[in-house]
Order: C-alpha cells, then structure tokens, then sequence
C-alpha cells in the first residue's frame, strides 16, 4: 500500500461514510441483542448545524459507536421538530417578500406554503450532521409533522381532556407581539433592563387634591380602571370612597380598598389596569373592575389608545411621558431596574394579555416525574448531578402549561364548536367523531359536519416532541408493537440545560403519564458553547464559526477531538479553534505512526530484543489499566475524560513510548513476534478511539491488515478488560525517568545521541533488572553496570535514592562544568532560603491554604535534594 504522507480528511471522509451507509451498519431492527436506543433532540426543520448541535451530536455518536462496538443492537432515531413559531415566522416573512399577506389567505393555503418551505430547507441540518460522522439510522428519520406523529399529537390532547386534565381558561398569557402568539410561562426568558419609574399625579374628583402613584409602563394609564389603597394606610384613609381622574384620558376611576397593597413599597398608592397585568386582574376580579384592553395583537395601540392609536408601545411611551410632563401630570422620573419578560424564541418583549386558551394541569402529573429522578428508587439519573437542584426546583413550583398557540404551522387543536356558547364545544380525534359527540352533547340530530368549526389555534410544539421518544417508535399509536416493546424505554439522552423542563422533564411526564415507564435512564446535560470571552455564540454576535468550515479546515475528527477535549458535563465550553487544530494534530500523530510501522521490514528469522519483549508486556498492562479508567469515565457520563484517557495512552504511550521501544534500527528488520504484538496494540487503540474519531480509525483499519471487504472497525468489538500489572507499569516509570536523566544530561551537556554513553547504577531501590534493554536502546548505553558506591568524575542523576552516574572525561570541560555547577548550586540555596523563610514564618503557615503550604514544604523537599545532587556532581568532577 501507497501511504500518503499526510493525512487527508477529505478523501477519506465522504469514502467511509458512503461505504457504511452502503452495508447499513447504522440501521436497527429488533433482535435478540441487548438494545441500546437513542433519540435525537429535534433540531428545528429549518435550522442549520451550529456549534451547540455539533458537541450535541458528537457526544451522540461517541455513545451509539461504542456501545455498537460493545456488541448492542445500536440504534439512534434522527429527526426534527417543525418549530412552530419559528418556522411560521420564516414563512410569513417570505409571503412578505411575494407581497402576500398571511391574513388575506386561508389557512390551507398557508401551511401548502409552509410544506413548501419545509421541502426546501428540511433536512438540510440532518445532511449536515453526516459531514460530522453522525451515524443515525438514517432510515427511521422522523419529523414531528408526520400522519403517524400528529396523530399521535391528538391521540394524546384527546385522552388528557376525557381524563380532566385538559381545560379551556378565560387566563392572563404571555403574549408574544411578534409572533403574534401565547407563550408557556418557561418559554419567557427575564433579563434584568434598565428603565425608568415614573412618578404620575392623579386628581381626585371634586378637588384639586391629587395622589401620586409609581410606574413603569405610563402607556398603560390609558387601561386604568381603578386605583388601590391599602385600607389600614392612614395617608389615604380621607380617599375611601372617592375617585380619581386618569390622566390624558381624563375617565373618572373609583379608588377601591385592598390590603394587597404594601403600604411600605412606593407610594403606597396602586394604578389598577386588570388586562395587563396578573395581580391587577386578580385585584379586578375581587373588585368586579372593568377591564380595559389597550393594545392590538402586534402591541400597537388600538382605539382606547385615543391619539396614540396605531402605534408602537415603546414609541407611546416616550410620546406619553413628554405628554404628561407638559400637562403637569409627571411629577418625578427615577432611575429604575426592571426585570422584563421576553420571548424565547422571538426576543421581543412578552405582553400580559387576558385570552381564552387551553392549558394542562400539571400539578399531578408532575408527582411520578419528580420521583423518578429525586425519589429514593431513583430511575432516571442526570449528569451532572447538580442539576437535580434545577429539577427539583422546577418540577416543585409547576404551573399549568398553556398549551394552544396563536399559529396555524402545527398540529390544530381537535376542538370542535357547534354553537356561539363557550362550552359549545366538543374533543374528538376526528370530524366524524366529533359530529357523533356534538349531536349528543346539543342534543341536536340534525346537525352535520359542515356545522362544526375547528378550533383555529395549533398545540404548542413541546406538546409533540413531549411525545418523541415513545412516538418515533409507533408507541402512541400502537404501545404493544414489537419495536416500541424492544426499544423503549430508551437508554440516554444527551441535550442542553436549557431545555431540561421544557423538553426533558416533559418527557420524563409523559413516559409515566401515557407508559408508566421511564422514557430513558440517563439524561446526559452537556454545557453552552461559548467564545474564548465566555460570550454564549450567536448569530447577532458574529462570534460563532461556520461549522462546516471548520470541518473543512480541521477534518470531522480533528473537530470532533477539538470540541470533546473541553467539554465536562454541564459546564460550558469556551471555544476556540486551537482545539480543533489540537484534533488535527492528534489524528497526523495517528497517521505517522501507521505509516512509521507499515514502513518496517518483519522477518520470522531474527529473534525478539529484550526491549522489545519487556515493552510489549508493558504496553498490555497499559493498555488495560488505561482501558480500566475509561470504562470508568464512560460510565460516569464523563465523556471529555475518557477521550482524554484515550489521548494520553495513544499519544504519549504507544507513540512516545512503546514505538521507541520496539523501533528496529536503521534499515533493519522487525521481529515478527514484536510486530504483530504492536499490530494488535494498534488494532485495540483504534477501537477505543474509534468512537472519537470514526473515519481517521476506520481508514487505518482497514489497510493496517488485509481484510475482506465487510470487515469494517464500525462494526468490531470492544477490547476486553484484562486484570492489570500494575507492578510492571511503576517499573516503567521508573524506567522512564531514567531515560529522562540521561536526555537531559545530554542536551544539558550538548553529547550528540550517536554517541554511546556509559552509565553506573548505584541500586539503592533494589530495582528489578527488567527494564534495563529498554534504558540501554533508549539512552544509547554502550555499557550498563551496577556498583557499590559513587563513581569519581562523572555526572550524576538521581530517581529516587538509585544514583546514575555518567563518565564524561573528554567529552566536556571539567572546570566549566564545575564553574556552572557552582552558580547553578548558589542560585538553588538561594531559593530554599527564601522557602524556607516562608515557611518559618507562624503567619503564613497559619493563615494560607492547605494547598499553598503544602506545595511550599514540597519546594523545599525537592531544592533540598536537588542541592545534594549539584554537590554530589561538583565532588565527583573534582
């Protein structure tokens, strides 16, 4: 075989990636394997791959790899989620570009629109996801907008409102103004926004008194309908009774009791507006106080908005204060820090508006959710642990999800209306159902299908991917079929923190709501990626990189090794693009030592070295500790670890260490016995990497030996776990740091390494022999002896208390040596001075850490010794 000298990402990558998909070894059917499932969190249908999928996906694939390779049927789901208001958004935006608009076509005409659009950017993400290895069984790809998905949907919303759980509610919602939709409480995001606090004088009917009353929103003055007091505030007691003139609008309110009014916080005056704001429609509906909406759906001003009708909220307020300002009424502005609302999706600032909509009690069927992850029978475990505490907290304080969305794109509530009353209304899964329901509850025979009318919102779109893991599997619709009863519950789950209630603890709900069961037993939180500023990536910032130019640039595996080595669960990740080229570095690390050892001429006629066959037993007791450690890492959902484990063994050990070791001299011929030992080594290395870096290792697999064409490394086994010769392995590092004695002595001294060197062993340790060819090949030892004492007039080294002498007449200059040991020696007794001037010192001992002073004592210890050794060297060369 032709070996290029580099290794090219690009030939190679698009190669095995068509060859796997060509022997579908990604693809899962039942059977009587240890299953081992995955589902993908959606990504939205018209997103593309961005760096938070990228370390997503990669922990995914890193996963499902190894457990194929651990010999379990290995299935992974990919899929999208049809993103409701998003994907709307886009969709309104092009009709906008067409000159269309949204209101002026029906709703079958828009969602062929948004089929269309769905089409044409659909999928791009999951064709993105193959250039990073990602291997999904592509043939299951399911979208949230499929028959068999929303029927699933609507299976699920009809069952939950028989069972009682499903209301209609007449509720103050988050209102999204931009989208023109409700929002569930967890789909508002609260920022911390400076404002104002404004100070606005309201007159008392009949007098020229006023009161003056705090807040925020000054354009809402225009939907007051009464002000508050609290009846024990002795300030306003004369006011009971009495009314108050908004200002501009100059309607009279009456001035109403309450003890909800903190008579300590602002004026202890309160500007009651009922439809925008919750406490204030609490406060209304005590009082029985009209209610006064304001604003349009966009969050422009309708008509109560007198003059300022039509405009924006935010221009009205600028516009209303210089009004009242003039007009006497603004008696003060403060500076003031809001917390404001805003949506998740949109970011535009939320609105609380009174709406009828369809919410989910969620109180009861939180209990079991709770329990699994928090009970004493624990089922589900997150990684890391420390967000149980944000579970917990969540799962406690739940509200009542709203469910219904302002949106055609999704799937349409099944309500039916058959009359103009608020309860004429029937739940079906179907028209034809719901007409049978509807003649029954009107009592009304005569009615037909073409009288009943569809509710118009759609379902949140958390309400279909709540349903994933049992929907992909058909388990909705048809629990007992043989690949819902084989794959579910799946194993892990690997998403962000952020979605760990809108997404995670849902499903975990659902699983025991609709199964009864657990809908996975791990939940893998991985942490944000962020730029080296610790800037969260975004668009808007420009600081987040083109993933497939990085793919491009560095190879998938070299971005894959990059995003890995830094990215402990839960924390975030602070990229840059010196990690990847670190991945790059690794895999041409790789590549030169398969081309180092498919250079090497074997012959079966030489006998095997000592060095070699003392490395070869070393590197197996290695090999297994290291395997050991990443066993560990992996079961403790420490993913970055083990790569790290893995790079550490593959890096320094095979390639520094071992390859040395057995590496046959110049144009000389390898020991057949030593080369298939590395072969094998080899072969192992690349099945633990091969989840990490799936095509560098599948390219090295198949052409470090001759295969036939199915025998692909995808596909292999695991390694074995073998108890571990620990004995051997300290030997080594012994052995190691002798080596590094001797290199050091050597650039020190500028010997060349052509030149053989003798070396006397004082064997104070009582060191085993073992590694002694290993030291002789490594530190090109001409004669390697033992002695009784020191050795007059040569270099010295210490590992431990063995002392190494090397004799170096003729090959250095004595006096200089002797002159820079002698400063080398002044400057180190200097140090430990100081050292020790610390650490004579009561304050200092007593007052740092445990840490700090104990790595002070540690500096003495080693300048103590080193000081010994420098005198021991001047001595001997005197």
């Amino acid at each position: 075989m032709n070996i290029p000298s580099k290794y090219d990402a690009h030939s190679v990558e698009g190669k095995w990636y068509e060859h796997w998909m060509k022997n579908n070894y990604f693809h899962s059917v039942p059977d009587e394997r240890e299953p081992y499932a995955i589902v993908i969190p959606p990504p939205n249908v018209t997103g593309v791959l961005h760096m938070g999928h990228m370390l997503n996906n990669t922990i995914q694939d890193v996963l499902i790899r190894r457990a194929r390779l651990k010999g379990m049927n290995a299935c992974w789901v990919p899929g999208t989620d049809h993103a409701s208001i998003a994907t709307e958004a886009k969709v309104v935006a092009r009709l906008k570009e067409q000159g269309i608009n949204k209101n002026d076509i029906s709703r079958e005409e828009f969602l062929k629109h948004a089929w269309e659009w769905t089409h044409e950017y659909g999928g791009v993400i999951l064709e993105q996801l193959k250039k990073l290895g990602c291997s999904c069984d592509w043939d299951r790809t399911k979208f949230t907008m499929d028959d068999d998905m929303s029927a699933s949907v609507i299976k699920v919303f009809v069952d939950l409102y028989k069972k009682g759980l499903i209301y209609r509610g007449y509720r103050m919602v988050n209102w999204d103004p931009e989208a023109k939709t409700t929002l569930s409480d967890e789909e508002v995001i609260y920022e911390e926004r400076q404002g104002y606090l404004y100070y606005l004088a309201y007159q008392i009917e009949g007098s020229d008194e006023s009161v003056t009353i705090a807040t925020t929103r000054p354009e809402t003055i225009l939907g007051d309908t009464a002000i508050c007091i609290n009846p024990n505030d002795d300030r306003y007691r004369h006011l009971k009774g009495k009314k108050a003139i908004v200002p501009i609008s100059n309607r009279v309110i009456p001035i109403i009791e309450d003890d909800y009014v903190d008579v300590e916080f602002g004026t202890g005056c309160l500007k009651v507006t009922p439809a925008h704001d919750e406490n204030d429609k609490n406060l209304g509906d005590k009082h029985q106080l009209e209610v006064i909406d304001i604003f349009n759906a966009d969050a422009t001003l309708n008509s109560y908005g007198l003059h300022y009708e039509g405009k924006d909220r935010f221009v009205v307020r600028k516009e209303i204060v210089k009004e009242l300002e003039e007009k006497g009424h603004l008696v003060k502005t403060e500076n003031h820090l809001n917390k404001v609302g805003t949506s998740e999706r949109t970011k535009a600032v939320i609105e609380p508006r009174l709406s009828d909509q369809w919410f989910l009690k969620m109180e009861a069927l939180a209990k079991p959710a709770l329990e699994a992850v928090l009970g004493d029978e624990k089922e589900i475990n997150l990684f890391p642990k420390k967000f149980e505490n944000t579970y917990r907290h969540w799962m406690e304080n739940i509200r009542d999800w709203n469910i219904s969305r302002q949106l055609w794109w999704g799937q349409q509530i099944p309500a039916y209306y058959y009359g103009e009353g608020k309860e004429d209304f029937v739940v079906a899964e179907n028209k034809e159902d719901a007409l049978k329901l509807a003649r029954v509850k009107a009592g009304n025979a005569s009615l037909e299908i073409d009288d009943l009318r569809q509710d118009e919102d759609a379902l949140d779109t958390w309400f279909s991917s709540w349903l994933w893991p049992m929907s992909v599997f058909g388990g909705v619709l048809d629990p007992e079929n043989e690949e819902y009863k084989y794959y579910y519950p799946t194993s892990d789950l690997v998403t962000g923190p952020d979605i760990l209630f809108f997404w995670v603890a849902r499903m975990i709900i659902a699983g025991y709501e609709f199964d009864g069961e657990k809908p996975f037993t791990n939940v893998y939180l991985t942490g944000l990626v962020r730029d080296k500023q610790r800037r969260k990536m975004s668009k808007s910032l420009g600081n987040s990189p083109d993933a497939l130019k990085l793919i491009e640039d560095f190879g998938a595996d070299g971005v894959r090794v990059g995003l890995l080595l830094s990215s402990a669960a839960g924390n975030d990740l602070l990229f840059d693009e010196a990690l990847c080229q670190q991945g790059k570095n690794f895999a041409n690390k790789i590549w030169n030592a398969f081309r180092l050892v498919k250079g090497w001429e074997v012959s079966d006629r030489i006998q095997q070295p000592e060095a070699a066959k003392v490395a070869i037993e070393w590197y197996e007791a290695k090999f297994n500790q290291s395997l050991a450690e990443i066993e560990d890492h992996f079961d403790k959902y420490r993913i970055s670890d083990a790569l790290m484990a893995t790079y550490k063994l593959v890096w320094d050990d095979f390639c520094s260490w071992l390859l040395e070791m057995v590496k046959p001299a110049y144009q000389s011929p390898i020991d057949s016995v030593t080369y298939a030992g590395v072969i094998a080594f080899f072969e192992n290395n690349l099945r633990i990497l091969h989840p990490f870096m799936p095509f560098l290792t599948e390219e090295i697999w198949q052409h470090i030996e001759a295969r036939d064409v199915d025998s692909a490394l995808i596909v292999s086994t695991w390694p074995e776990l073998y108890p571990v010769n620990t004995e051997i392995i300290n030997d080594f590092v012994f052995a190691a740091e002798v080596v590094s004695g001797i290199r050091t002595i050597r650039k020190e001294k500028n010997i060349p390494f052509k030149d053989g060197l003798d070396l006397a062993v004082l064997n104070n340790e009582k060191k085993d022999r073992q590694f002694d060819a290993v030291i002789v090949k490594l530190g090109n030892v001409d004669n390697l002896s033992y002695v009784d004492d020191k050795v007059e007039g040569a270099l010295s080294f210490r590992v431990k208390s063995n002392e190494y002498f090397i004799p170096v007449s003729g090959a250095i200059n004595i006096d200089e040596e002797i002159e820079k040991l002698e400063t080398e020696l002044k400057y180190t007794e200097g140090f430990l001075k100081s050292v020790r001037g610390k650490l004579s010192n009561d304050k200092f001992v007593n007052g740092a850490p445990e840490k700090v002073v104990a790595m002070e004592r540690k500096k003495e210890a080693d300048a103590v010794a080193k000081i010994e050794t420098i005198k021991e060297s001047i001595a001997s060369l005197k």
